[in-house]
C-alpha cells in the first residue's frame, strides 16, 4: 500500500491495532505466501471456537468479506479480522510462524491462556 493511499475501512467494521494481536515478521511473510497461493481473499480471519483438547481452539482462514462488528487489524501488510467474541480471548496475543519440520506452523502466544495443549492449537482460560 503506498504512503499516499489512505486505507478505507468496510462499513460496520471497527479498526483495531496490535494491542489486540501482534504479528511477527515471520507470520506476516508466511501469510503473504499463503494468501497468494490459496486466493481465498485479502483478509486473514483469526477466531476462537469451542473444541480441542483444552476446550477452545484457534482458527485461521482467508476470507474475502468482512462481517458487521468485525475488528480489522492492519499489521505488517496483513489484514486480520477478528470477531468481537474471539477478541475477548485474543487480546495481547502474538501470532508467529516457524518453518521447523517438527512443531512448525503458525504459533499462538496468548497471555490469556491458562493452559494449552502440546500442539499449541488448543487452550483454556
Amino acid at each position: 500500500m503506498s504512503e499516499t493511499m489512505v486505507p478505507t475501512t468496510p462499513e460496520g467494521v471497527r479498526v483495531g491495532d496490535e494491542r489486540l494481536i501482534r504479528v511477527t515478521d515471520a507470520a506476516a511473510a508466511k501469510a503473504a505466501v499463503l494468501r497468494e497461493r490459496e486466493d481465498g481473499g485479502p483478509y486473514l480471519r483469526v477466531r476462537v471456537t469451542g473444541g480441542g483438547c483444552n476446550g477452545l481452539s484457534y482458527g485461521l482462514k482467508f476470507v474475502s468479506e468482512t462481517k458487521r462488528g468485525d475488528i480489522l487489524i492492519r499489521a505488517k501488510d496483513v489484514e486480520l479480522l477478528v470477531d468481537p467474541k474471539s477478541a475477548l480471548y485474543l487480546r495481547g496475543m502474538t501470532l508467529d510462524y516457524s518453518d521447523r519440520l517438527v512443531a512448525g506452523g503458525f504459533k499462538f502466544s496468548n497471555p490469556n491462556a491458562k493452559a494449552s495443549c502440546s500442539c499449541g492449537e488448543s487452550f483454556s482460560v
